[in-house]
Parts: structure tokens; C-alpha cells; sequence
């Protein structure tokens, strides 16, 4: 039997100095925030223990530093956002470890807060570094793990720091384990079929483990964005010049064949918006075959009408990666068409973070889903294993 995760109300937290993992990766322009929704989603956990009498210290990553020192990455404007949201006072330290932050934590008051800069401005986050992890340790009493969307990661901050303090996951880790639970519970699906997965993004080699996971128990996959067509050469269709896996086209047609074995049905665009050039400023096209010189940047219109008529009749949708460009509006239709079915839909709608989260920010539906994940990449594992590296840790705490 699985060892149950530890969760924030197992923990004593009264005047405990309590580190709590926090996803502050947000996107920015310049110093400024263009999106604080993960911010935002930390914010009940943060509250829940300052309710509690905790002092918490915040840590995150921002970027990709790549180990160094960097200006344009440091997490000031964050806690100054935070700041605001909470309408208190926010600490915020120039460092991540050491005599003078330990010294910062000490002197935080009863519900006082204070956020820790860039995690990756050391290197050995990203290594996994057992130091680092002890060092983190060492500034607190408690740890609480809220960032779902690095808990597939073996950082230091996520796999280390349980090591040393008793341990618990936040209330964001908590929801999303609850909603990703039911879409790979036996019976929950059950319940709620027909069951359908959208998968799209670039490469189909990042999709391909979670089509063989998740075919025992869909009934609809629909395949769009750019790694369709490895799936559709393998199937003799005329796609151009458009990108393809060559090194993945047996998979792929294993894939196809195990999901026919399983009552599976697999949905391919049958028409496409292509284009000579893959750029923002290109001419679209609507084709049914790509000619030689062309390549797929979206999925055509009668793909999109007979993709709808299905997904109006499911109960279940979990939606990860765009159909297409999305972000250069003459090839975002599809993706956009896909995020309004959607919305207009009473299914069950997860949508599996990432590019995907962001392309139903853009189209302004986000309050139309039924959830969003934090963590493309975590929810992805978590569906394929049922596992994340940060949550075993958790257990091991």
C-alpha cells in the first residue's frame, strides 16, 4: 500500500519557522510581473500558516540563471508583488543561505514573511546538492512543499530538504494530487466517460509515455500541434515538409496500434493550416494534403468541426499542448477553436498547465476550466506514474 502524503494540517506550526517550496516562476518584462497567477495560487498555503501562528520563509527559482548571479532574474519584484497581495510586510533576503539569512528568519515575528532570492543563483540547486539541502534545512523548523510544478525535479529544495525536517505538502500540491487522482482513478474515470485526451506540442517524443499510460483508460485521443505528424507519416499522409520524429516513427505506430488493441480510438487532423515558412508573417493556407515545400502550423478546419462534434460528447477531458502556433494569431484558430469547445462544454476539464494553461489565458476562458494545472511537466509524470520524486520525498520525510 502507498504511504500516504503528509499534508499541511499535520503539521505543528505555532511560532515555527516554517520553509515552505513555492513556484514564484512567473513570466516577466523586465522587472515587471506579466502574470502573478502563481503568486496567487501560493497565497493559501502562505495563510493558512501565518493563521497558525507560523513564520515562513519562501523559496523558488526564477529563470534559468544557469547557477550565476543575475539581476534580471532575482525575485525582489515578486516579493514586493507578494507584498501587496497580502498587504503586510514581506522580508526579503539577498541570499539563500547563510549567517545573515538565518539571522532574518530568527527575527521574523509571529505570521511575519520573508522570501529567499533565486534559488538557481546556486548551482547545487540544480544539482540535486545534499549541502545545499542541509543548508535550506537549517533556516527552519518545518517544511511545507507547495510548487507541484517542480516536484518532478530531483532539486535540492525539493528532494533534499525533506531529508532534515519533518514534512508536509501545501494546500496547491494538495488540489492538484485530488483533480489528478480522479482522472487516473479506475472508477472515477469510469464514472465520468467518454474520456478524452487532447495532446499537441512540438515533439511527440514527450507525449508518446503518456498516450501508452493514459490509453487504458480513455476512449478519444486527438493528436494535433506539430507532433502529429510523425504520427501521420506513419501512416503513408502526404505532410510536406512539416516537422517529424524520424526516430520515433516505430513507436508511433506501435503507439497507434496498442491504443486500436484497447478500443482506443486515435483522432489525426484530416486538414491543416500550412504555410512555405515558418514565420509570424507567413501566409496561411487551409489543405487536406501538404504539398512538398509546406509545413503543418495548425490544424485545419473540418479537423477542428468533427474534432468538436466528439468532444461535446465527453464527459472527462484532459487537454495538454497547443494545436498549433498559437501564439501568431494566423495559426492560433485551432487552439483557440479546442479552448472554446471547452469552455462551452459541462465536462470535466483539466487542463495539463504549460503552453496550454497559457494559450486559455490568452483567450481569456481560464475561469471556464475546471482546472488548470500548475506544472505541465509534473502533472504529465504524475499521470504516467501516479508518482513525483518531491512527493516520495515526502513520504521519506
Amino acid at each position: 500500500m502507498t504511504v500516504a502524503i503528509p499534508t499541511l494540517n499535520e503539521l505543528e506550526v505555532d511560532d515555527k519557522l516554517v520553509l515552505v517550496r513555492v513556484d514564484f516562476n512567473v513570466p516577466m518584462s523586465g522587472k515587471r510581473i506579466t502574470d502573478d497567477t502563481r503568486i496567487r495560487g501560493a497565497i493559501p498555503t502562505i495563510q493558512a500558516l501565518r493563521e497558525r501562528g507560523a513564520r515562513v520563509i519562501l523559496c523558488s527559482h526564477l529563470g534559468r540563471p544557469r547557477g550565476q548571479r543575475n539581476q534580471g532574474l532575482s525575485l525582489l519584484p515578486v516579493a514586493a508583488r507578494l507584498a501587496e497581495l497580502l498587504d503586510d510586510e514581506v522580508i526579503f533576503s539577498h541570499d539563500t543561505t547563510g549567517h545573515e539569512v538565518a539571522q532574518l528568519a530568527r527575527e521574523l515575528p509571529p505570521k511575519g514573511v520573508m522570501v529567499l532570492e533565486n534559488l538557481r543563483f546556486d548551482a547545487r540547486e540544480k544539482a540535486g546538492d545534499k549541502g545545499l539541502g542541509k543548508e535550506l534545512a537549517d533556516l527552519a523548523d518545518l517544511f511545507v512543499n507547495d510548487a507541484f510544478g517542480t516536484m518532478h525535479r530531483k532539486h535540492a529544495s525539493i528532494t533534499e530538504v525533506p531529508k532534515h525536517l519533518p514534512s508536509a505538502s501545501g494546500l496547491l500540491v494538495t488540489k492538484e494530487l485530488a483533480v489528478l487522482d480522479g482522472l487516473i482513478n479506475t472508477d472515477g474515470a469510469t464514472k465520468r466517460a467518454p474520456f478524452a485526451a487532447i495532446l499537441g506540442g512540438a515533439k511527440a517524443s514527450d507525449k508518446m509515455s503518456i498516450i501508452d499510460a493514459l490509453s487504458k483508460r480513455l476512449d478519444h485521443v486527438f493528436i494535433g500541434g506539430a507532433m502529429a505528424y510523425t504520427f501521420l507519416k506513419v501512416q503513408g499522409v502526404a505532410i510536406g515538409d512539416s516537422r517529424v520524429e524520424e526516430d520515433h516513427l516505430e513507436l508511433a505506430e506501435k503507439l497507434l496500434a496498442l491504443c486500436a488493441n484497447r478500443g482506443v480510438k486515435v483522432h489525426l487532423p484530416i486538414d491543416h493550416i500550412v504555410t512555405d515558412e515558418f514565420s509570424e508573417t507567413a501566409a496561411p493556407q487551409a489543405v487536406t494534403d501538404i504539398p512538398d515545400g509546406d509545413m503543418g502550423l495548425d490544424i485545419g478546419p473540418n479537423t477542428l468541426k468533427a474534432w468538436t462534434e466528439i468532444l461535446e460528447r465527453c464527459n472527462t477531458v484532459f487537454w495538454n499542448g497547443p494545436m498549433g502556433v498559437f501564439e501568431w494569431d494566423s495559426f492560433a484558430g485551432g487552439t483557440r477553436g479546442i479552448a472554446e469547445t471547452l469552455a462551452a462544454t459541462n465536462a470535466m476539464v483539466v487542463v495539463g498547465g504549460g503552453d496550454s494553461a497559457a494559450a486559455v489565458a490568452k483567450f481569456g476562458l481560464g475561469d471556464k476550466m475546471n482546472h488548470i494545472s500548475t506544472g505541465g511537466g509534473a502533472s504529465l509524470d504524475y499521470l504516467e506514474d501516479g508518482n513525483l520524486v518531491g512527493l516520495t520525498a515526502l513520504r521519506n520525510s
